[in-house]
């Protein structure tokens, strides 16, 4: 289904690196019945690559879990192991990353994966292209652009801000109270593991609770949304 057809507005969530409190975040986006997509590293396991922030220890999910946890959702590349990739000049190497992990995860899920996150946002012409001539939909950066307008070039597509800007719920209460002419889109990004970091859950519950539940938004994965 083409939500345009009925509805001039959409929201959806881009999550990375499917750490431990996505089961949280998973669950309060159920919950409120709104939808996401989460970017995944299928080279990294749960003991592979642990850090601390602010004291909080931070796991990826463990493989024999990510299935049931993000059923209803999207999964989509993330690399295998989460370079820069605009620091990377190797072809085959970046290739490597991309492509694999996109193989991996259409085995697990069982799914076709059509999109990616670049991790630290950071990507070359090069990569564009590997993407496109791989039929891939769309790629998202890290760069905010504080808009709902629809993009042209949906392998550099630029979220509308990430859960910690200061003008979230502004932006929130402009696409609830706008009347649009043209389609709208609000896509928020993150890492759940922010919420523990940040000690953001309660203002990540007042945004879902807000957005959601209204007759005249689409709730859709990034894949659903972007997606002509």
């Amino acid at each position: 289904m083409n939500w345009r057809e009925h509805y001039r507005k959409a929201v959806t969530f881009s999550y990375d690196d499917g750490v431990t409190q996505d089961i949280r975040f998973v669950d309060m986006l159920n919950r409120y019945q709104l939808k996401g997509t989460f970017n995944l590293n299928s080279g990294i396991g749960y003991e592979d690559q642990v850090w601390t922030c602010k004291g909080v220890e931070i796991h990826r999910c463990r493989r024999e879990t990510v299935r049931d946890l993000y059923s209803g959702h999207e999964v989509a590349v993330h690399t295998l192991h989460h370079p820069n990739l605009y620091e990377m000049t190797d072809g085959e190497q970046i290739a490597r990353e991309i492509l694999e992990d996109q193989e991996n995860l259409e085995r697990v899920f069982g799914t076709p994966v059509v999109g990616m996150a670049y991790p630290f946002g950071g990507y070359r012409e090069e990569t564009i292209a590997l993407l496109r001539a791989n039929h891939f939909q769309y790629a998202r950066t890290t760069k905010s652009n504080y808009s709902f307008k629809e993009q042209e070039e949906l392998l550099t597509y630029a979220p509308t801000c990430h859960h910690n800007d200061s003008r979230l719920m502004e932006l929130a209460d402009r696409l609830v109270t706008g009347e649009p002419e043209q389609p709208q889109i609000f896509c928020v990004w993150g890492h759940s593991y922010e919420f523990d970091v940040d000690d953001t859950w309660e203002k990540m519950e007042e945004f879902c609770r807000f957005i959601s539940g209204r007759d005249d938004i689409f709730y859709g994965t990034n894949r659903e949304v972007l997606g002509r």
